[in-house]
C-alpha cells in the first residue's frame, strides 16, 4: 500500500509511517500503515490517538484480534472498511456493520469488467479424472487423507508444472501447504523452466523480499510465482499478471474471489487473464469425493459473479507412468 500510494503521487516518505515487527510504533507522521499482527497487542492509549482508520480486506475483521483494534479506536470519527468480498452469513455482516457501519455494495465485478475498469476474465476448469483402482480407495479416503493424496501426486504436480510451463505471460500458482506441496512444487518447476524467473513465496518469506518479487514481475513477461494463499491470494497488487492456477483446493469463498482479484487488475501488457481451476475427480458409481464437492461450491461462486468458465476432462496417468 505504501508503494501504491506512491506510485498514484502521494508522498509516502513524508507522510506515511509504516509499522511492522521491528520498526518504532510512535510516529508524529501524518498517516500510519500497518498489518493488524503489528499491533493489536499495543495499549488503549495508542489505538486513541487515531481520528480516522480504514480496514483494508475488511471481511478479515470477524476475527477477535481485529475487532479489538477497532474497538480500540474509541476517538475515531470516521470509519471505512474496504473489500471486494463477503461471506454471505448473517453472522458475519453483522460483526462488520457493528465495527464500521451499514455495508454499501458499490458495484459487482461483472459489471466493473463491462466497464474496462478490469481485465477481462475467463475461468477453466480441468478436471482430473483418477484411474479407476485410485477412485475405489479414495471411497474409505477421510478429507485429510484426500487433501494429502492430492497435494502429493506426482503426477498431478507434473501436470502442473507442463501448464505453467505452457503459458504465456506472467502466472501465479496458489497453494495451501508449503512444506509437503508448495517447496516441491517450486522445485519441479523451477529445474523445467530454463530460462524463465520462477519465484517462491509463504509465510517465512520477508515482507521486503515479497514486494520486491511484485516489482519484478510487473517489468516482466513470462515469470512465475508460486505462492501460498495467505500471501498473495489478497493484498498484493499486480497489474501484469496474466494467470492463476488454483494448485489446491478449497471451498472458501473469501479465498477464491480474493484469489480471482489478483488477475483482475489492468495492465499495460495485458487484454484479459484466465484462471486454470483444477479439480479432482475420484468419482465412482454413486461416490463423489470431497475436494470435488468443494469445485461444486466454486461453480456456484462463478455463476453469482457471472464469470465465464468452461469445463475441460482430463485423465490422469498413475503415478509410476507419469
Amino acid at each position: 500500500m505504501y508503494t501504491d500510494f506512491k506510485s498514484y503521487g502521494y508522498e509516502s516518505d513524508k507522510y506515511c509511517h509504516r509499522q511492522y515487527f521491528g520498526k518504532e510504533k510512535h510516529t508524529d507522521m501524518f498517516l500510519t500503515i500497518t498489518t493488524w499482527q503489528s499491533v493489536f497487542k499495543n495499549s488503549k492509549e495508542f489505538f486513541e490517538q487515531f481520528d480516522f482508520v480504514l480496514g483494508d480486506e475488511a471481511h478479515q475483521f470477524k476475527a477477535k484480534s481485529l475487532t479489538k483494534i477497532l474497538s480500540g479506536c474509541s476517538e475515531a470519527k470516521y470509519r471505512i472498511g474496504t473489500t471486494g468480498t463477503l461471506d454471505n452469513t448473517q453472522t458475519h455482516q453483522l460483526v462488520l456493520e457493528g465495527l464500521f457501519g451499514p455495508v454499501y455494495k458499490a458495484t459487482t465485478t461483472s459489471e466493473l469488467i463491462e466497464r474496462g475498469q478490469l481485465a477481462d476474465f475467463n475461468i477453466k476448469c480441468l478436471i482430473l479424472k483418477y484411474p479407476e483402482t485410485i477412485c475405489k480407495t479414495a471411497k474409505e479416503w477421510d478429507y485429510n487423507t484426500e487433501i494429502d493424496y492430492i497435494v502429493q501426486n506426482k503426477s498431478r504436480n507434473d501436470f502442473i508444472r507442463n501448464l505453467s510451463l505452457s503459458l504465456n505471460g506472467n502466472s501465479l500458482i496458489l497453494f495451501q501447504f508449503v512444506e509437503k506441496h508448495g517447496k516441491d512444487l517450486y522445485t519441479n518447476i523451477k529445474e523445467r523452466a530454463k530460462n524463465r524467473r520462477v519465484f517462491f513465496v509463504f509465510g517465512g518469506t520477508d515482507v521486503e523480499v515479497r514486494e520486491s518479487v511484485r516489482a519484478i514481475t510487473e517489468k516482466e513477461k513470462d515469470a512465475i510465482i508460486v505462492a501460498s494463499y495467505g500471501t498473495f491470494s489478497h493484498g498484493v497488487n499486480i497489474r501484469n499478471l496474466h494467470n492463476i492456477i488454483f494448485a489446491s483446493p478449497s471451498k472458501s469463498r473469501i479465498r477464491n474471489l480474493q484469489s480471482i482479484g489478483r488477475g483482475l487488475r489492468i495492465g499495460n501488457n495485458k487484454n484479459g487473464a484466465t484462471l486454470f481451476d483444477i479439480v479432482d475427480d475420484f468419482r465412482i458409481s454413486k461416490f463423489a469425493n470431497y475436494t470435488l464437492k468443494h469445485f461444486i461450491e466454486r461453480v456456484k461462486i462463478y455463476d453469482e459473479e457471472k464469470f465465464n468458465y468452461k469445463f475441460y476432462n482430463i485423465e490422469l496417468r498413475n503415478e509410476h507412468n507419469a
